[in-house]
């Protein structure tokens, strides 16, 4: 429980301190660039221009600054939203702060302007982050923080159903069916019935002749 507790205070401590650096990063006004900058709100249009109008330099250090500020948002928000569909709770939250950002700087703050693609870059180094290392930093704490599963108690436990046996197949019988006696029955009987007369028919006849 301690080490859960360290590990959220640590995490809003982080993200309290990355919102200082994102709010003087952002909302810093810039006289010099007031005659400059202007609203985009076509997806690629700054990323087009960062290719054709700066050096190589230049645009690497204008849209990594962009992703690198966006990667704290996926290292810490998973650590802070619920654990069920934490990457896009990440997305969603990071998108609508920075939205609220860049509306803020392009209204209130002198030198600069909405930058659509401002938030696609802050959005894909939040994922970046997160598929770096907010995703195992963020499954080792809700695995802590779910702690380990109660064993099952004998009296919980089912007891598995006794399995019926199968009855055997019937052998087929050989031979004449008889009856409890041991005689013969039904048609067997009948014949052997005849065959007693017949038998008993010729020693009448035998002693008769004799006689």
């Amino acid at each position: 429980m301690l080490l859960q507790v360290s590990i959220l205070v640590l995490a809003l401590l982080a993200m309290v301190g990355f919102s200082v650096v994102l709010a003087k990063v952002t909302l810093t006004p810039s006289p010099a660039s007031e005659d400059i900058v202007t609203s985009n709100l076509r997806p690629g249009r700054s990323l087009r221009q960062y290719a054709e109008d700066y050096t190589f330099l230049a645009a690497c250090k204008q849209a990594g600054g962009n992703l690198v500020l966006g990667m704290p948002f996926g290292v810490l928000l998973p650590i802070l939203v619920p654990r069920r569909l934490r990457m896009v709770r990440m997305v969603l939250l990071t998108v609508l702060v920075i939205v609220v950002v860049e509306l803020v700087q392009g209204a209130l703050v002198a030198g600069r302007a909405f930058d659509i693609d401002d938030v696609i870059l802050n959005t894909a180094g939040a994922l970046l982050g997160y598929l770096l290392l907010g995703r195992r930093l963020s499954h080792r704490y809700h695995v802590l923080a779910a702690g380990p599963e109660p064993e099952e108690t004998p009296a919980r436990k089912k007891e598995a159903p006794a399995r019926k046996p199968r009855p055997k197949p019937a052998r087929p019988r050989t031979g004449k069916p008889t009856g409890r006696t041991g005689k013969p029955t039904g048609r067997a009987a009948t014949s052997w019935t005849r065959v007693r007369q017949g038998v008993r028919a010729g020693f009448t006849r035998t002693r008769v002749r004799k006689g």
